[in-house]
């Protein structure tokens, strides 16, 4: 007579009652006709047997945060876009001071030639285009990374801002004084608006940086909250 199995194939029906068709051991189980080995489970410590912590669920900051950042960094790889087309002019006049600059410490040095101005002149114009260019490239990773929510892109956007914040007093500085700042230190003197572009930028990007601080200290990132088991 054939044993009845139960469809999970654990239990064997006797006849009266249902019976298990483990070994006492543990090692095999019966199949209606043969002793199979039971696969071994690798031995998982207690800590870790224990319910995973729930994934953690968007609240009502983390939309909003996402499009702050995505929008930031939207407009950030405009501006990186324009840079070669408005800093070349600044940037030979840069190099021309820096020039007269280094001939004002020593007189008596040579100047260099003009094809060498000319050159180093075109090789800052190349090195603009490609800031321009990586600085687009991160910016687009970080507008990709602000929609999906990537957990560590948030905190390196969170150290990028915060890196921003510390230039903000020698930003305001440097604003006060007309420049004076930088050009006393570099011996290069940059037109007044592009000092107030930088201060007034660091505005919302300090402000995007305290607000990125405050979720993740009393949410987690991007805003998010892991749900309170019950």
């Amino acid at each position: 007579m054939s044993i009845r199995l139960s469809p999970d194939g654990m239990y064997y029906w006797d006849g009266s009652r249902w019976l298990t068709t483990l070994s006492p051991d543990g090692s095999h189980r019966w199949n209606g006709t043969d002793w199979v080995p039971v696969p071994r489970q690798a031995f998982i410590p207690p800590a870790y047997a224990a319910q995973a912590a729930p994934a953690r669920v968007p609240t009502s900051w983390t939309r909003p945060l996402q499009l702050a950042v995505a929008g930031w960094y939207g407009l950030s790889a405009l501006y990186s876009l324009t840079l070669p087309f408005w800093m070349g002019g600044t940037m030979s006049q840069a190099m021309n001071q820096s020039f007269q600059h280094q001939q004002q410490l020593y007189p008596q040095a040579t100047p260099p030639p003009p094809d060498f101005v000319n050159a180093m002149t075109s090789m800052m114009t190349g090195i603009v285009w490609v800031a321009a260019i990586v600085g687009m490239a991160i910016c687009v990773v970080v507008i990709i990374g602000a929609l999906n929510r990537w957990t560590w892109l948030f905190y390196v956007v969170l150290v990028f801002l915060g890196l921003g914040v510390l230039a903000v007093p020698f930003d305001l500085v440097n604003v006060l004084n007309g420049g004076s700042s930088y050009a006393a230190m570099s011996g290069v003197s940059m037109p007044s608006w592009l000092n107030w572009s930088g201060f007034v930028l660091s505005i919302p990007s300090t402000a995007l940086f305290v607000w990125m601080l405050v979720a993740a200290i009393k949410r987690g990132p991007w805003g998010m909250t892991r749900p309170v088991s019950g």
